[in-house]
């Protein structure tokens, strides 16, 4: 995992563990006035978040426990945290930032460095070439820049 998917990690588990759990807190607290809880949505809403929000606040500690951070380093070509520019054999452009599984988010272009195309790019440097095997076949990229910024 990078530094910065570590970060945004620790983020995530501290606004769970403070606003998240408050806001929660105040559901339930509304549900509680209003009455009947037997019959109360608001209240079992706000049960259901709280479950929620446990269960995620000790997904994130484990993850956090077991994280390994791996030093971003350009000197071994592309690796975790490495900014990639490829182009296709159509002439498109494509970025990807090689990140952890728990870091993926593919509409931002971050992909996993154990994905297909993650594996590919592992260790390749500006102006190579690779081929990657996709679900619908293979895909041929050149590398045009690898950065870690």
């Amino acid at each position: 995992m990078t530094q910065r998917g570590y970060d945004k990690l620790v983020e995530t588990l501290h606004f769970l563990k403070t606003t998240k759990r408050e806001e929660i807190s105040e559901n339930m607290g509304r549900a509680i006035e209003d009455g009947d809880l037997r019959e109360s949505a608001a209240y079992d809403e706000a049960r259901m978040q709280q479950s929620e929000n446990e269960a995620r606040i000790s997904e994130l500690e484990r993850q956090l426990e077991r994280a390994l951070i791996i030093e971003e380093d350009a000197t071994g070509g592309a690796g975790l945290g490495a900014k990639v520019r490829v182009r296709d054999a159509k002439g498109k452009e494509h970025h990807f930032e090689l990140v952890g599984t728990y870091e993926v988010d593919v509409l931002k272009g971050k992909i996993s460095d154990a994905s297909p195309i993650g594996k590919a790019l592992a260790g390749r440097r500006a102006g190579e070439k690779v081929t990657v095997q996709l679900p619908k076949g293979s895909a041929e990229f050149e590398i045009l820049s690898v950065d870690y910024q």
